[in-house]
């Protein structure tokens, strides 16, 4: 009964193949970074208009005793500095 569902809907196999309806880890507040990982804060980017994307940044560890208690204005701040910036692009899962 499996292949005639999914023939029927084809919409089910993407939902089975790419699982992007789990948000895992569940319950996890993904607004609030800095309590799953250290020296990281919640940025949104405006691609255009109408669609807004949700980042972390997060600094290298050799800088986290210079982050502890800083506002956004710090982290934005240290992406203009010398150091340089790696993306990581998690997927299309519709969390971070």
């Amino acid at each position: 009964s499996v292949p005639f569902l999914i023939r029927l809907f084809p919409s089910l196999l993407t939902k089975f193949v790419y699982l992007n309806f789990l948000a895992f880890p569940f319950f996890v507040d993904f607004r609030r970074p800095e309590l799953l990982v250290n020296n990281t804060i919640s940025l949104y980017l405006t691609t255009e208009p109408g669609v807004t994307v949700g980042i972390w940044h997060t600094v290298p560890s050799s800088r986290g005793a210079e982050a502890q208690g800083k506002d956004q204005r710090w982290f934005e701040e240290a992406l203009a500095d010398d150091h340089p910036v790696i993306i990581y692009l998690h997927g299309n899962g519709g969390t971070r």
